[in-house]
């Protein structure tokens, strides 16, 4: 009889409490803005961060707010911007963004330090030994920008090095935040110019011929032999300034480690 007794009082409670709740629930709720559902609806639903917000809600929140640019989504591109502008209005002007490695230190052009052990990531590697390479500001090589790319631009290559598929590239920023080494960067697809393919910023130039074979040994050619006098070094690495820039080329081919280069989707 106490059993008996004892789960209808709790059934009893459960429902006022149910009950409670829903009316609280619907007295208490705030409508939301028809606007913000229909600029989430236009909106891809990658939920990347890309655009500064967290997540598509909070973009499509600001946006109906008016508080926010409407071609902030990399991901969704023109066509987003497009749509966006139809129930917004405003510019829907794009410019499309890609991932580049400033690295070229592979594991046959910067040896490692020893062998590793411990946790097989690079945010694990350089937490725990300060990275595996001689070289300190070399890629790592165990993927974890590959990881967090929902878009399948990212593969690793044979060289121990993630390679980008600038067609498959949203620019959404993922690996560049993800990467320990900072080694990723996101520039416009579409701007012209040469860029550093290294992050080596050791200041004595046979310290960063031993520790990788292909990195910048600071010796200034392509400062010198740039006509458009537009390259400087910046803590060690060529550092191009893209308002003067004519994507000539000649510093890539003075280059002796080839670090400099004009990348092809940016010709």
């Amino acid at each position: 009889m106490l059993i008996v007794i004892t789960a209808l009082f709790a059934l009893s409670l459960a429902f006022i409490l149910g009950a409670a709740l829903g009316f609280f629930r619907e007295f208490f709720a705030v409508p939301e803005d028809p606007l913000k559902g229909q600029v989430r609806e236009a909106l891809p639903g990658a939920n990347c961060g890309a655009c500064g917000f967290p997540g598509c809600d909070g973009y499509a929140g600001a946006l109906a707010q008016g508080t926010a640019p409407i071609n902030r989504c990399s991901v969704g591109g023109r066509a987003v911007a497009e749509r966006l502008a139809t129930l917004l209005g405003g510019d829907a002007s794009v410019s499309p963004m890609v991932a580049v490695l400033a690295c070229q230190g592979s594991r046959e052009h910067a040896p490692l330090k020893g062998d590793y052990w411990g946790i097989p990531t690079c945010r694990g590697a350089k937490l725990s030994t300060g990275g595996t390479k001689r070289c300190s500001w070399a890629c790592l090589g165990y993927g974890d920008c590959l990881k967090v790319c929902q878009f399948g631009a990212l593969r690793m290559g044979v060289d121990g090095l993630p390679q980008v598929d600038p067609a498959a590239c949203t620019g959404c920023k993922q690996c560049v935040a993800e990467c320990p080494q900072q080694l990723l960067q996101d520039i416009p697809k579409e701007r012209p110019g040469a860029i550093a393919l290294c992050s080596n910023r050791n200041p004595i130039k046979a310290m960063v011929k031993k520790t990788c074979t292909t990195g910048c040994i600071k010796c200034g050619l392509c400062v010198k032999n740039c006509p458009e006098q537009c390259i400087i070094l910046d803590r060690g690495i060529p550092l191009v300034d893209y308002a003067k820039c004519t994507a000539c080329g000649t510093c890539a081919a003075k280059c002796p480690t080839k670090v400099l280069t004009v990348l092809p989707h940016s010709a």
